[in-house]
């Protein structure tokens, strides 16, 4: 056990290395590309790589399935079942892929010319766009099984120097925009294709290279086919819904307001997925273990992994949320200087949505660890879907676009009530518990916290106040979540990795 602690921590350390370093550039390329492309033209990008997205809820699902099977073979040391897994993943994969494109290619054409608010004079413009976005997805759907491989075997170094590569090639396309006498936003969408595909290509000689498991053989493996389509099959009502709740959402406002707020949405996602993949970095290190803990039928360890997980993820979350949110008009101004309308109230409530999220995810690993997710899926599904249903009501009689992420936030704290009524039923997790170690110390901590940092930075401006609010955000989180937020056992291991630590250097100076 210690030795999966160890291994969590050094993965953990791993991918927020990443994440620094990704999260600067993406967000300066953001910049780059918004200062170069317009708003109109940015909007553009978004709505039509959108509609490619709806497709991938297929993908989605797979994905999922894939992760969760060769995480569980690999939690009952069955080398036989994680190739078959692989091998018949990867043949599901390019199926889906196919698929995908002839979706695309089909229902969303006839999508694309009779719905999408696009300006007449970019159609043909955007139809490149959707063209390069097809084939970009394709890739990105073929090269799951490679993905999966890697976070099963915890190789998160690769994993973190492979997204950082890919990040810079992304950065390189930005400056590239500057100086090209073409069509920016044709060019902008047919770089990123390319890179997909040198990502693609790295991802599969080092899989192929690193992984005896990643060479394709034909199985005949009818069974594992069934459990892998069956599991699939529950989790396609799930990724559909989330596909509907981000990316369908996105087109209705498309309709009624044009591509200028969708490039807002674009701003607030690019700003919500920097910030959020700290937490989703954190819990992919932690996903292989919960599997893998149950695989092995070690329940203590299962659960305790889950209540450690869900609480520090918003805890990690918080320290950069809070800051943010309260600063996000300035920080918006500052980083992109033309700031879309809606930009602003677009970023602090998906920041909000995402500190939701945050706390249910590894409850939602647990659910998928155990195999059975029909119930789980059916009802969580519906809970998802409704956001777009009840967006297109509130748009149609006239609401504010704001209230589209308002819906969003209500569901989603249903969808969570839901994830944990149901992992009491089916995995054994005591409510009463949960709501007492992770549930309360985290409402505690956020109004206390807020309160603190709003009513200090209130009597400053610009950058005196977004200093002044890190700097006390951060020390009463700091110092809350230890008073409150760790249980005796948790408190008593940090001490002994900050002795440690400390016992360490001290031997490393008498030695010197």
């Amino acid at each position: 056990m210690s030795s999966n602690t160890a291994r969590i921590a050094k993965n953990t350390l791993m991918l927020y290395f990443r994440q620094i370093l990704i999260m600067l550039v993406s967000l300066y390329t953001v910049r780059v590309v918004l200062n170069t492309l317009g708003a109109e033209d940015y909007g553009i990008y978004n709505i039509v790589g959108g509609v490619v997205v709806m497709f991938t809820f297929l993908n989605g699902a797979m994905t999922a399935a894939t992760q969760r099977f060769l995480n569980f073979a690999m939690g009952e040391n069955d080398t036989e079942q994680i190739r078959n897994v692989y091998s018949i993943s990867f043949v599901i994969h390019i199926l889906i892929a196919v698929l995908i494109i002839v979706l695309a290619e089909t229902i969303g054409l006839w999508f694309f010319y009779a719905w999408l608010n696009i300006p007449y004079e970019r159609q043909s413009v955007a139809l490149i766009v959707y063209q390069f976005s097809v084939v970009a997805t394709a890739i990105n759907i073929i090269m799951v099984p490679y993905r999966a491989t890697i976070i099963a075997h915890e190789k998160m170094s690769f994993f973190a120097l492979i997204s950082i590569v890919e990040v810079l090639l992304k950065l390189g396309t930005a400056f590239l925009l500057v100086i090209i006498l073409f069509d920016k936003l044709a060019v902008y969408a047919f770089l990123l294709s390319v890179v997909g595909l040198v990502v693609f290509v790295i991802h599969k000689i080092y899989c192929n290279k690193m992984f005896e498991i990643a060479h394709f053989r034909y199985c005949k493996d009818k069974q594992l086919f069934q459990q892998l389509i069956g599991f699939s099959g529950w989790s396609v009502f799930g990724s559909f819904s989330n596909v509907s709740n981000s990316r369908g959402t996105n087109i209705l406002l498309n309709i009624f307001y044009g591509v200028t707020v969708n490039a807002a949405m674009g701003v607030a996602t690019q700003v919500n997925a920097a910030v959020y993949t700290f937490v989703s970095n954190f819990q992919t290190a932690f996903r292989p273990q919960i599997v893998k803990s149950y695989a092995a039928k070690d329940y203590d360890y299962f659960k305790r992994l889950i209540f450690q997980t869900s609480k520090v993820s918003f805890y990690l979350l918080f320290f950069f949320v809070l800051p943010l949110s309260i600063n996000a008009e300035f920080v918006l101004r500052v980083w992109l200087k033309n700031v879309p309308e809606y930009a602003v109230v677009f970023t602090q409530l998906m920041l909000l949505n995402s500190l939701e999220t945050a706390i249910s995810g590894p409850l939602m690993m647990s659910i998928q660890a155990t195999g059975d997710i029909r119930k789980y899926q059916l009802i969580g599904s519906i809970l998802m879907f409704a956001n777009l249903p009840l967006s297109l009501l509130f748009l149609w009689f006239g609401f504010s676009p704001v209230w589209v992420l308002i819906i969003r936030i209500v569901l989603n704290i249903l969808t969570i009530i839901w994830r944990i009524i149901f992992s009491s039923k089916k995995i054994g997790l005591p409510i009463m518990s949960f709501l007492r170690e992770v549930i309360v110390p985290v409402v505690l901590i956020t109004i206390i916290c807020s309160l603190l940092t709003m009513f200090f930075q209130s009597f400053f401006v610009d950058w005196t106040r977004l200093i002044l609010s890190c700097i006390i955000s951060t020390m009463s989180i700091g110092c809350l979540v230890y008073w409150i937020g760790l249980n005796k056992q948790e408190k008593m291991s940090l001490k002994d990795k900050i002795a440690k630590s400390l016992d360490g250097k001290t031997n490393e100076k008498v030695t010197s």
